[in-house]
């Protein structure tokens, strides 16, 4: 039996001139399973994935899909996957259907063009010129070119920007598909809450190279906090107060709001109020809640997600 991974990479090395895009990654994907890429703009997720895809080549490690290289599966390689862009350019005077069609015939098998239409919920617009369809529309219809060729490895890269939230459902009841089917996805996102729920396994790429991975839970246990207590505060001397309290573990500050991580939620809330409450000053707008993928993100990087 082939227990090889269906995406793996050693040791990947991606350089333009003088800049490391991607630095030492090294990335595994079982068959049926979906990986997810998180990082900012610029971690070098786009670029690592256009050289699994075959759209670059590796300066230094190995980039192998369905167990073989590019150099060894060539053409036979490509009719196996499935891609979507960030940014497609489709055939702006072809219909909806006639461009499903040209993207089915270059695969040897795949799956009925009317099925795909029903699946990312084109139907209604299969005679409508590409030109025609709204962002979020032509996003679909990507998705469905991706899809056409019934691959087994789906790259989908920020699939759902610009999608209304019924059509996010959509792609994500597809990728649980896929999974369900044998299939594997590997998946960049901007939204935490779709790389939580589609992800068995999840990479956090920053300046080129991996500084977490695990499964979403793990990912999350791992800021080994109790609650996020997040507050607007009223000068920066409070933040240093606020910082300095028993069971704080870290603090992050962004437009005069403050998140701090902490233990002993019930040790800390008293305290943070005496202690704002001894300064003259008052509470504006307090939230607890448990820690996030966005937490986590955050106190590793140093930035939101869609931060450059």
């Amino acid at each position: 039996m082939d227990t090889a991974p269906a995406i793996e990479t050693r040791g990947l090395v991606k350089r333009y001139g003088d800049f490391t895009a991607v630095d030492g990654v090294d990335l595994r994907a079982a068959a049926g399973t979906c990986l997810g890429v998180l990082g900012p703009n610029g971690a070098g997720k786009t670029t690592t994935i256009e050289v699994l895809e075959g759209l670059l080549p590796a300066d230094e490690g190995e980039a192998r899909i369905l167990g073989q290289t590019w150099d060894e599966g060539g053409r036979a390689l490509r009719a196996r996957i499935g891609v979507q862009l960030q940014e497609t350019r489709l055939p702006e005077k072809l219909k909806v259907e006639e461009v499903l069609r040209v993207f089915r015939s270059f695969y040897p098998r795949g799956r009925d063009v009317q099925e795909i239409l029903e699946l990312v919920g084109l139907e209604e617009k299969r005679t409508a010129r590409s030109e025609a369809l709204s962002g979020g529309q032509r996003q679909r219809l990507a998705l469905g070119c991706a899809l056409v060729g019934d691959p087994e490895v789906l790259f989908l890269d920020e699939p759902t920007t610009g999608l209304d939230p019924q059509a996010r459902r959509r792609v994500w009841e597809i990728v649980e598909e896929q999974k369900r089917s044998g299939r594997t996805v590997l998946l960049t996102t901007h939204y935490m809450d779709e790389a939580e729920r589609l992800s068995d396994d999840l990479v956090i790429l920053d300046h080129g190279k991996v500084i977490a991975r695990g499964s979403p839970r793990e990912i999350i246990d791992s800021l080994h906090a109790e609650n996020v207590i997040s507050l607007q505060v009223e000068d920066a001397a409070m933040i240093e107060t606020l910082r300095a309290l028993e069971g704080v573990q870290d603090t992050r500050v962004d437009a005069g709001r403050v998140d701090l991580t902490v233990q002993r939620t019930e040790a800390v809330l008293p305290a943070l109020v005496t202690a704002v409450r001894d300064a003259g000053q008052e509470i504006h707008d307090l939230h607890v809640h448990r820690p996030t993928l966005e937490d986590v993100f955050v106190a590793l990087t140093g930035r939101t997600l869609r931060d450059g």
